[in-house]
């Protein structure tokens, strides 16, 4: 589960919306390096109390970029593999080969700091790179430029479909780059862009909404994706998250 579907909830009470997601038999959580503004070996007890770990945490791009050390040091203590970044700066709804270079350049210096302590750092797709550039788009040089040492990538299949991709295809055009995945899906008749950016309605539970969910995940079993983490951006999470996980249930039957 990844901790922002539960954003509202966890400054009312990090223990509280902890235990909700626990009943629901969640045991894995992607959780922000920022740790709910707990000091992390608090939130690493918390976590190890309840059984979960936190096999993933999200930074700001930034945040890593400034201090990649002491994020890794976070990582660590929380018992994180990988560490992701889910947006790259820049101007709005105009990402461009620019902003891609240097994220090129930055991802392979963080990255490399990262590997060194034991980490991967993943950059998230979110559908604004996935515009046209040469023969391909701007997430293909982001891909065909990083380091596979150093840099991996997390699917998420919204915004790539968002942004105008077939996710399984994408996840078997690099293979070998996919770490982790985002689970979620967009709503029936709403048409995506490249500004990586959607009402949070728009996001309804899995199989009810316009992406091929078996065919993402046969693709992602294919390519060796190791952590799955449900995201719901929606108001509904407390009637949807259930249902997408029956609706999981229901495809290994």
């Amino acid at each position: 589960m990844a901790a922002y579907t539960y954003r509202f909830s966890f400054p009312k009470g990090v223990e509280a919306t902890l235990d909700t997601i626990q009943a629901l038999g969640i045991t894995e959580l992607e959780v922000g390096v920022n740790a709910f503004g707990l000091a992390p070996e608090s939130l690493r007890q918390l976590l190890d109390a309840r059984g979960m770990t936190a096999p993933s945490v999200g930074v700001g791009y930034e945040q890593i970029v400034e201090n990649p050390e002491e994020v890794a040091r976070v990582a660590r203590i929380l018992g994180a593999k990988y560490v992701q970044v889910a947006w790259i700066p820049h101007e709005k709804d105009n990402f461009t080969f620019e902003d891609a270079q240097k994220a090129v350049a930055d991802f392979n210096r963080v990255g490399k700091v990262l590997k060194e302590n034991g980490l991967t750092f993943n950059y998230h797709t979110h559908g604004y790179e996935m515009k046209p550039y040469k023969r391909g788009t701007l997430f293909d040089y982001i891909a065909e430029n990083t380091d596979p040492r150093y840099v991996s990538f997390t699917m998420d299949m919204l915004w790539a479909y968002h942004g105008g991709q077939d996710p399984a295809k994408l996840l078997l055009k690099y293979p070998n780059r996919w770490t982790t995945m985002h689970l979620k899906d967009l709503k029936k008749g709403v048409k995506g862009d490249f500004t990586g950016l959607t009402p949070v309605e728009n996001d309804v539970a899995l199989g009810e909404g316009q992406l091929d969910v078996p065919a993402i995940l046969k693709a992602a079993k294919k390519v060796g994706i190791k952590h799955y983490f449900i995201e719901d951006e929606s108001p509904r999470v407390n009637t949807q998250v259930p249902r997408t996980m029956a609706y999981l249930k229901s495809l290994k039957e």
